[in-house]
């Protein structure tokens, strides 16, 4: 990423005395472009991140830009996420060192969320710094919230749909450590992993990428059955929407149809959460379970596709 110029601060603002409003946003990102400085200063590091990531809202879509164009400041914040590697992999992490990354964390996401820095944030492959939080299968808080937060960055790239994006995250390996959250996270690190699968195979490239092998399709598939059967004794509303929707993507694609027929978890079809979807008033979550039992079925009498009803599902499960 080539060095970008240094950071100079705004002139008189040119808009009229009596409107209150552009002298509070010239005093907030003056406010923020300090902060910023302040960054580069290690003493003053800890501090300043912990500001910056507690007012990034105040700041409002302009930290994104300044926190990727100021002279230092993202290389700064790399360097803090760099510096706890060891930590992680010798599971000495502390509670501080996690607190600390993930105000940085949080900026990141923020960078990750504005339509004109996300791109750069891809093509300067800022992600995979974030990819060993996410490798980690330790459920100490303090990892936790590391794996929380990554996650919340990634989920801040795919909010939007874009098939660039998609694109850079299957390649970089993405949905093996989403399901690796969703094997062993919070309920919470669960939901947004999952968010974040859907979204990818919302997507064709992703619906394919899924889709392609047995491996990667049982994959997917039995972490998403392992999700339902805890949410029997543990419901999740927000968990259990993401999960079904994910399982209406995947009857979009003839060969994962025709599989579903025989992998589908009962607790999808024997009304087990009928009454948490009543309960919730949850309409959009009950007409895609609908849905996506009306194309299995339409799969079963032979009407799901151009493909023969069994041909699929001996490929797609090898045999």
């Amino acid at each position: 990423m080539a060095n970008p110029p240094p950071l100079h601060s705004g002139g008189p603002s040119s808009v009229a005395p009596s409107a209150p409003a552009p002298p509070e946003k010239d005093e907030s990102m003056a406010t923020a472009e300090q902060l910023l400085l302040d960054l580069c200063i290690p003493e003053l590091r800890e501090e300043t991140l912990k500001l910056l990531s507690q007012n990034r809202e105040k700041f409002q879509q302009d930290i994104a830009p300044l926190l990727w164009h100021s002279f230092g400041t993202m290389s700064a914040l790399l360097l803090e996420i760099v510096s706890i590697y060891g930590s992680v992999a010798r599971a000495t992490l502390t509670q501080a060192q996690s607190n600390h990354v993930c105000n940085a964390l949080a900026l990141l996401q923020c960078v990750a969320s504005h339509p004109d820095t996300k791109m750069p944030f891809i093509n300067a492959q800022i992600p995979l710094y974030l990819y060993p939080f996410l490798s980690t299968a330790y459920k100490a808080k303090e990892y936790e919230f590391l794996r929380l937060t990554s996650l919340g960055v990634i989920g801040a790239l795919v909010k939007v749909d874009d098939h660039e994006v998609i694109a850079y995250l299957l390649s970089s390996q993405i949905i093996p450590l989403c399901l690796l959250t969703m094997d062993m996270g919070s309920e919470i690190s669960k939901t947004v992993a999952t968010f974040i699968v859907q979204k990818i195979m919302l997507d064709d490239t992703g619906l394919m990428y899924v889709c392609t092998t047995r491996e990667c399709f049982l994959a997917v598939s039995n972490v998403l059955a392992q999700m339902l059967d805890a949410l029997v004794e543990q419901p999740s509303p927000r968990l259990l929407k993401h999960i079904i929707r994910c399982y209406l993507r995947l009857t979009d694609n003839p060969s994962a149809r025709d599989a579903l027929r025989t992998c589908l978890p009962t607790v999808l079809t024997d009304g087990t959460f009928n009454d948490l979807l009543e309960t919730q008033k949850d309409q959009t979550t009950r007409l895609w379970l609908h849905q996506m039992l009306h194309n299995i079925a339409m799969a079963s009498s032979g009407r799901g596709g151009s493909h023969g009803p069994h041909a699929d599902l001996n490929r797609i499960m090898g045999r």
